[in-house]
């Protein structure tokens, strides 16, 4: 049987990629040792994730391997060699914030870690598509000195600007303030590109804006929309961090993100990289975000608007997918943001 060997596998995109790519016939091998309970503490821990995909995924085989153990995931790759036709790489210390604090970590993480995946795909699943879920924060703050203009719920641009249908991949990672997860993430994703144009695997960034759905183990320091939803109902009240809380997020569902790997596993490209979220399709501010639970619950929630940004920190950011959809154009997005947000208040009230 093809093997679809995940990193991060209980997380939400790792998750969502093993039920999809089980049902189209995979055997899954998951690897995730549960860093997220240290990075958010409870919030962040996957233990039922890991127990549902076990129940509901007859062939899921889950190692509680550290993707810095170089040995401990050689003996992985060394067990399933060519049978692995499919990498997706979703395993990373995400937050800005914990990044700042513990930086050495962050970086053996996202960095060190992504480069022993690669290097052992070159060894023992060279033909093997790999993906690897990358971030907009590649750009660091760059979006943030665009012509931005103040609205009444959110930040925008001119619809004359060349950005208006969403940041494309020619936008720079130089020259701009990255915050120390950026940083890690962007070495991450140029090494990634290097095993493609430089070695010759098949390997894709996929630069994510949010990402998110109800699988999403939203913590304060990451999970913009899960952990909005929940907090917000949970207190009745929420933190509005920075930029007035009209700074813009597109946000694409994990399931939708999963329907874009299979379409460039079925025919995949060497070292390219891939602005991928809502775009123009599914985007909101956080204000904007706040009163859609407030409409559909008809709840009261008080707005704390506290004026410091966080460092990298996006004002506006909505990603263009023209290049993926030129490349793959049977590839359909199903989720808006509306609907991401019922779908998560359905699971939290």
């Amino acid at each position: 049987m093809s093997v679809a060997l995940i990193t991060g596998s209980c997380g939400l995109v790792g998750s969502e990629s093993a039920l999809f790519f089980s049902k189209k016939g995979f055997e899954i091998v998951g690897i995730d040792n549960n860093s997220r309970k240290f990075f958010f503490g409870n919030d962040g821990d996957i233990l039922q994730v890991k127990k549902k995909l076990k129940k509901k995924i007859k062939k899921y085989f889950h190692y509680n391997t550290d993707i810095r153990n170089y040995n401990a995931l050689k003996k992985i790759f060394i067990k399933y060699k060519k049978k692995i036709k499919i990498i997706i790489h979703c395993a990373a210390q995400p937050s800005h914030d914990w990044a700042k604090n513990k930086p050495f970590i962050d970086f053996d993480i996202n960095a060190r870690g992504t480069l022993n995946i690669l290097e052992l795909t070159k060894l023992y699943s060279y033909d093997a598509p790999f993906i690897f879920v990358s971030t907009n924060k590649t750009y660091g703050d760059n979006p943030n000195k665009l012509p931005l203009i103040e609205k009444k719920t959110r930040w925008e641009i001119r619809k004359d600007h060349n950005f208006f249908n969403g940041i494309d991949e020619t936008m720079s990672v130089d020259n701009c303030t990255h915050s120390f997860f950026g940083a890690s993430k962007t070495y991450a994703d140029l090494v990634v590109q290097e095993y493609g144009k430089n070695i010759g695997l098949k390997t894709a960034c996929f630069r994510a804006g949010c990402i998110t759905g109800p699988n999403h183990a939203g913590a304060e320091l990451h999970g913009f929309l899960s952990y909005l939803v929940k907090t917000s109902l949970r207190f009745k009240k929420y933190n509005l961090i920075g930029y007035k809380g009209k700074q813009v997020r597109d946000n694409i569902h994990s399931y939708d993100l999963a329907t874009c790997f299979w379409e460039y596993f079925k025919k995949p490209k060497k070292g390219t990289v891939y602005n991928t979220g809502g775009g123009r399709f599914s985007n909101c501010s956080v204000i904007e975000a706040l009163n859609l639970v407030e409409e559909t619950t008809k709840m009261k929630i008080k707005k704390n608007i506290i004026k410091q940004n966080r460092i990298g920190d996006h004002i506006w950011y909505i990603s263009n997918m023209k290049k993926f959809k030129k490349d793959y154009p049977n590839w359909k997005q199903i989720y808006s943001s509306k609907r991401i947000i019922l779908e998560l208040i359905d699971k939290f009230f």
